[in-house]
């Protein structure tokens, strides 16, 4: 077996449809296989899975086993030289998989790569691609700073070239690596319940000696990533990516730098408030308000975490 995608399904029954349907049945020259994992959600997946997709692998986890848990369960099951994870809400654009599958096999000590992530209405996601957390990095990371001045940020990137290119960080979104790598590296890191994950097993393929590799030949439709008003307003989803972040944090930089950068969301988290509560006051109507109100909402449950009032996601 050349090639084993995994996806992984929890309450997102008609985005695996979708994403099952853009999937290639027979690529030419290659031999792939398709696992889903339904983690606990006990959604419609089993049923269309079964009627509409016979040939794909169904596995049924009775409990969330969480983002890392689930996918190396996958890639146990899996018979691929080289595996895809891939997200239930991404649909394959002509040609994506053979074309990746063909790359990483010529490049030089490929650990994982990525491809160009498109939002639902054809825009590209910059991240895609990203760098490692920083104290610095993170308390500039915001829409504005990211679209004037993308080098001081998180490393989201605006090169879309053709080319392959080395990078620190790949999105988990559809993340595809030589399964020995994966297995070699200690494949995902389990301590991550959601969030964090991609970015902890790029940093331990570099640490291994290999190279994380982007490459905007290929496309690959990611519709979540263009929730962002969503997003703002998902207090859990907000505090569980800054407590994954601590923890990448505490591990690779060690536990001083990690309370600093929980201090620099606490500050930057006072200080956006302040501004947005200035922004929701003085826009009378409008998205701008709307955008003001959700922002305020978002940093509101990161500042409540930083003072460790949010205790739950730890």
């Amino acid at each position: 077996m050349d090639l084993s995608i995994i996806i992984i399904n929890w309450n997102s029954a008609e985005y695996v449809r979708k994403c099952l349907q853009s999937l290639p049945e027979n690529l030419p020259g290659i031999e792939l296989e398709t696992i889903v994992i339904d983690n606990g959600s006990f959604d419609s997946c089993a049923e269309i899975i079964l009627n509409e997709f016979p040939n794909v692998c169904f596995i049924q986890s009775e409990d969330n086993l969480g983002f890392a848990k689930a996918n190396n369960l996958g890639s146990e099951k899996s018979r691929g030289e080289y595996l895809l994870f891939l997200n239930p809400d991404t649909e394959i654009v002509d040609g994506a998989i053979q074309g990746m599958a063909s790359l990483i096999r010529h490049l030089p000590r490929a650990g994982v790569l990525g491809c160009r992530l498109l939002n639902s209405d054809g825009s590209v996601q910059t991240s895609c691609v990203q760098a490692f957390p920083t104290v610095f990095n993170q308390m500039l990371d915001s829409d504005v700073v990211n679209r004037w001045l993308p080098v001081l940020t998180t490393g989201r990137i605006n090169y879309m070239g053709e080319n392959p290119v080395r990078v620190q960080v790949i999105s988990g979104a559809c993340l595809m690596i030589k399964k020995t790598v994966f297995e070699e590296v200690g494949r995902f890191s389990s301590e991550y319940f959601m969030y964090t994950e991609d970015l902890d097993l790029c940093y331990k393929v570099r640490e291994a000696g290999y190279s994380n590799y982007y490459t905007g030949a290929f496309s690959v439709v990611h519709h979540g990533g263009g929730s962002s008003n969503q997003r703002k307003e998902n207090s859990y989803a907000n505090i569980q990516m800054r407590e994954s972040i601590f923890k990448f944090l505490k591990k690779t930089r060690g536990k001083p730098y990690a309370h600093m950068y929980k201090l620099a969301m606490l500050l930057s988290g006072v200080l956006r408030c302040g501004l947005l509560s200035l922004a929701y006051v003085v826009s009378l109507f409008g998205e701008s308000k709307s955008s003001s109100r959700s922002s305020l909402v978002k940093w509101k449950s990161i500042i409540r975490w930083t003072l460790g009032i949010e205790k739950w996601a730890r």
